[in-house]
This record gives C-alpha cells, structure tokens and sequence, in this order.
C-alpha cells in the first residue's frame, strides 16, 4: 500500500555548539512507502564545504560561526506531500566587546559627579546573544548586588544583550577599576574582559573639532585623501564617520564607519563620493552623552566631461562648418586652457575664450579636410572632443536581399545584378555616379578584370542597379564600389559573389514567388512593406521594415487583432518544388532548391498567437 513520507529529527530543532566541534544531523524515516528519498538542503546558502550527505545522515566537520543557518531535511516518494523537518544550527561566537559610562540622567549630567548616581554597561556581540553570561568585578573582587551596586543582567534601557552596573548615590569608595567580562557558560568559546577606571578625574566628557583647513578637502578623482575629526575626551571614544545625506551609504556600502583616531582614509575617490561627510562621537567606549558632531565637505575633482567625444562631419566644399564642443560638466568648473588642432598641427590663429564652450567656424575646401581636435584642460585633466570632417561622400551600402540576382548565360557564365543604397548622399557634395571595380579572387595578384565609372545619381532611401555580365560560374569576384562626387571620390566597398544554384526570390516579388492563398482558412495575408502597409492596421503591430533592414523591403502581414479570434487560420501555400529535378549548370553539384522562412511576432497581447503563427510558418516549409 503506498503512503506518504513521515520524518524523525535525531535532535532539537535548535541547537547550539561551539567552534571546531563536529555536528551529526539524522532524519529518520518513520513512514513512506515506496522507500522516500532523503535530502539535506541549507536556507538560503550552500551545504558547507566540509559536509557529508549519508543515508539520511548530515556530518559537519569543525564547525565554524559560518556554519550558522537553517538545515532542511526533505523525504521525498512521490505520494502525497513531502516530509520536512528543519534544524536551526548556532554555532557560539562572541566578538567587539564595548562598554558606556552613563552619568546621571535624572541631572542632565555629563561628569561623574559625588552623590550623585552612575551606570555601567556591557555589551558583547555574540551568537547566541540571550545564552551570553555578564559578571561584574570591582577592583578584581566579584560584585554582588548591594544597596549602593545593582547589577542588571539584562538592561532594558540599553540594546538586547546588554548588562549594567548602577552605581547608587556615588561615593569616594566608589573610585575604582571596574572590569565586565562576558562568557558562556560551559563552552570552550574564550571570554571577554574589559575594565573601566572610574574616579573624578579619569572621566572627562569628549570634545570633537575639525583641524584648521580641513572643512573641505579636494583631491583629484582616483586619488586617495584623508577626512579628519580630532577626538579627546577620558576614554576618548571611537568617531562614527557616514554620510550627510541620509540616503547615502559609505563607500563601504555601510551606513557609517567606526575609526579609532577619527581619520577616514578613502582610496580610489570618484566622483559620486563628492559631498559633505558627518563625524560624530560613538555613545561607546567613552561617555554616554550627546554626540559631538561635525562635518567635513569632500570636494573631488576630474577632467572636463565632453559632448561630442566623436563626431562624422560631413559637408559640401565652399560652405561654412561649425564644430561644437560642449562642457557638460567639470570640476573645477573654469577652464585653463582650450587648444583646437587639425591632423596634429595647433590652429594657432584662433583665441576661443576659455570660460564658454569652444566651437571653430570655418570655410570647408578640399585643403582642410581632416581630423580636427578640441582639447580642453581644467588644471586636473584634459578631455578631448574629436570631429572628422571630410567633403567626401559616405560609403555606399551593399543590398544582399536582391531577388534572383543571378542569371544564368550561354556556356559556363552568369550575369549578377548588383544593388545598393547611399547614406545621405546629400551630405556631401553632388554625387554624379560611382566607380565599379571587378575582380577575380583565383588571381588577387592581377589587375581588375574591369574598371568602370558608371552615371547614377542617387536619392535617399532608393536602390541603385548595375549588372555585371560574363562572370564565369566556378569563379568567386570580389567587387569594390565607390561614391564619385565633383570634387572627390569616396572610400570603396567590397563584396565577394559567386555563383549559386539558389534562386532567391522574396516577397519583393509582386508574385509572392509562386505562394497562394488558401482558400480553406479564415483570412488572408497581405503583402507590405513600411511604406504600403495599411495605416488602418492596429497600432504597435508588424514590423518597420523587413528582415534585411530597409523600409522598402516587402513582407507578409496577417491582423490578429478584431475581429480575428482564437483558432482562426491564414494560410499560404507554396507552389510544388520538383527537388528531383536535374541538377544545377555544369560544374555544380548541388540541388536547385532551399527554402527559408523569417517571421516577425509583436503586440502586448499575442497570447497562443505566436505558437499557432510558428506552426503556420512550419507548415508551408514542409512543401
């Protein structure tokens, strides 16, 4: 008869050792058939790296404080719910042991004072906190609660864990060495002592200043500086470094820093750690009065931020360019000396005003084409904006989607219908066509097979044609293309083409390539492209352009939105491809056909749309 797991933990569900100790977990399995399967998992961590997993069975060896946490114990038989059990394992530490002297608060008093009341606290962290064990001595005699010396074990006026000593209506037998040590009973964990000196003079209340020039310190951004609050004071108390802005942690990721001298050292400054920093007197170690407080304003310089770090200018001959660069930030904020250059040489003849943001005007002739460079220095670094300016054209931009480029010849040759785009043919000045450069990669040692200038003006956005012709089949070219302008001719562009048996045909093609629609579903696809598609269709549908990239290519588009619902079907249907038809021209070896499908999915609610629009898409590439 199957039956759930049932678990039986071999010890408490807490349980507390001390360092170096080994520790054996047992889950025993009480019920559960088929025989359950046992697991030991740790909340939130990784089982340590010392542990063992045995029928059931969890050993950890030489247990550390880091070994502290949650262990789960999980049966598992895949009948009804699993079996847990969990032990929460402590692991005794104790570590920075701290005391406060607490004059009398009845009195707003910050000195001891005769005759009048004074504490004593002791305050350990440890794990487990309420398990620590306090005992008070006085000049090394062990402390029992008396009329005038109350010992608290646990002080509810202080933080959980903290153990006072009142010292009633103070005496001059009072003036002692008192020392608190903390332990825990029994465990091998060492303890803790520390011992306070208490007469009149040994206790003086604390005094915090700021040293002279040091409210505000600068250093360079990567550097290293130093924040300091001078402390004095009997005990002289640690200093509390954190943030003015409250919502700001240290560099730590803390939200304050304990130093013993009250100097903050940060290393490798940058700029977001810029800001005024409060020092304060920790309430520990020292007296227990108001804080001293003061601030200290951390000042971070850098390099003067720069817009545009690079530029691609573009411009007619004969006109004027303007080259802008903009300080969007710097500290110091005044600039101290700002140099123009054109192709490393200074522009010497210009005086741009160092406190506004520097542009050059000039005059664009095919002689001062180049690299210009605006550096700007603050007296802490230097930046530099970079422009490129150039009357030539923009490289002309390769159309690899071209339906059926290739065209078979008489013999062994093909023809290949090139096509391109150009980038802002307007930029520059008038483009009156572009050189055409063939050659056969067999023989890059050769010159170009040929080397034509051919007459096209282009428009942005429009195709540009050329036909290449008795290219041999078995041969691969590599063909360069470049822009010509009246005064220039622009950086070629290569592509390598060769002969393929595929014949490319997309739905550029006003005839799909042989797709029809299916007569037996509920709607059609339409064929678009960004600039045909229907402005009625719903917004934030359907591509922006087709899968090569541009905004001319076609694709097909089908509505799934109102009133199409689920389970409605559009589908096309490809013509019959013989793909035992004979093969490829002479010297291939290869079948005439490959078909490929790319498909598009957007809308906030596309639901099971997308699964059953793949599946239609699969569908028609089985034919």
């Amino acid at each position: 008869m199957r039956a759930p797991p049932a678990l039986r933990l071999s010890v408490n569900e807490s349980l507390v050792v001390d360092p170096g100790k080994d520790v054996t977990l047992s889950c025993e399995v009480t019920a559960g058939l088929p025989k359950p399967t046992v697991t030991w998992s740790r909340y939130l961590n990784p089982l340590p790296r010392n542990s063992l997993v045995r029928d059931g069975t969890l050993e950890l060896r030489s247990v550390t404080p880091a070994d502290s946490g949650f262990y789960n114990c999980t049966a598992v038989n895949n009948v009804g719910n699993p079996a847990k059990r969990s032990v929460n394992l402590l692991v005794r530490s104790m570590g920075n042991l701290t005391f406060q002297i607490t004059p009398d608060s009845n009195k707003d008093s910050e000195s001891i004072q005769m005759g009048r009341d004074l504490k004593l606290s002791c305050h350990v962290d440890a794990e487990p906190q309420d398990k620590v064990n306090y005992t008070w001595y006085q000049n090394a005699v062990l402390i029992y609660n008396s009329d005038s010396l109350i010992v608290l074990h646990s002080d509810p006026d202080m933080a959980p864990g903290t153990s006072s000593l009142e010292i009633v209506d103070m005496k001059f037998r009072d003036q002692a060495t008192y020392s608190c040590v903390a332990n825990f009973p029994g465990s091998t964990v060492p303890e803790l002592r520390v011992d306070v000196n208490i007469t009149q003079n040994s206790v003086t209340p604390p005094i915090l200043t700021v040293p002279e020039g040091g409210q505000v310190v600068s250093v360079r951004e990567g550097g290293t500086t130093d924040l300091v609050c001078l402390v004095d004071g009997k005990p002289r108390p640690p200093v509390l470094w954190s943030r003015a802005d409250k919502d700001l942690t240290m560099p730590t990721g803390e939200w304050a820093v304990e130093t013993r001298d009250g100097r903050l050292r940060l290393t490798n400054v940058t700029r977001d750690l810029m800001g005024a920093y409060r020092c304060q007197t920790a309430p520990y170690n020292g007296l227990n009065v108001k804080p001293r407080q003061a601030q200290v304003q951390l000042n971070v310089q850098y390099a003067p931020v720069l817009d545009p770090v690079f530029q691609d200018v573009r411009s007619p001959n004969y006109q004027f360019v303007t080259l802008r660069c903009i300080i969007q930030k710097s500290n110091p904020p005044h600039m101290a000396s700002i140099q123009w250059t054109r192709n490393g040489e200074p522009l010497t003849s210009l005086t741009p005003n160092p406190q506004e943001n520097p542009q050059l005007k000039f005059k664009l002739d095919p002689s001062n084409n180049g690299t210009y460079k605006c550096r700007v220095n603050n007296g802490v670094g230097s930046s530099t904006c970079t422009f490129n300016i150039s009357s030539r054209p923009y490289n002309a931009e390769f159309y690899f989607d071209t339906p059926n480029p290739i065209r078979n010849l008489k013999g062994n040759n093909f023809s290949y219908n090139l096509q391109w785009t150009q980038r802002e043919p307007v930029a520059t000045d008038r483009i009156i066509g572009y050189w055409v450069n063939v050659r056969n990669n067999e023989k890059m040692n050769q010159m170009n097979l040929f080397s034509k200038q051919i007459d096209k003006e282009p428009v942005k956005g429009g195709l540009m044609s050329y036909i290449l012709t008795d290219l041999k089949i078995l041969l691969s070219y590599e063909i360069s293309l470049a822009p010509i302008t009246t005064y220039s001719t622009g950086d070629y562009v290569s592509r390598t083409i060769k002969y393929s048996e595929h014949n490319v045909c997309g739905f550029e093609d006003k005839h799909i390539c042989g797709f029809s629609q299916d007569r037996g579903d509920n709607f059609d696809w339409t064929r678009q492209n960004h600039l045909t598609q229907n402005p009625k269709r719903s917004s934030n549908t359907g591509p922006e352009m087709d899968r090569s990239g541009t905004k001319e290519g076609c694709y097909m588009y089908i509505e799934a939105s109102s009133p199409r619902v689920p389970g409605d079907t559009a589908r096309l249907l490809s013509p019959l491809y013989n793909v035992t038809a004979a093969r490829g021209p002479k010297g291939s070896g290869h079948l005439p056909y490959c078909i490929s499908f790319f498909y598009h999915m957007k809308g906030k609610q596309t639901g099971e749309y997308i699964s059953h629009t793949g599946s239609e898409v699969q569908v028609s590439s089985l034919v």
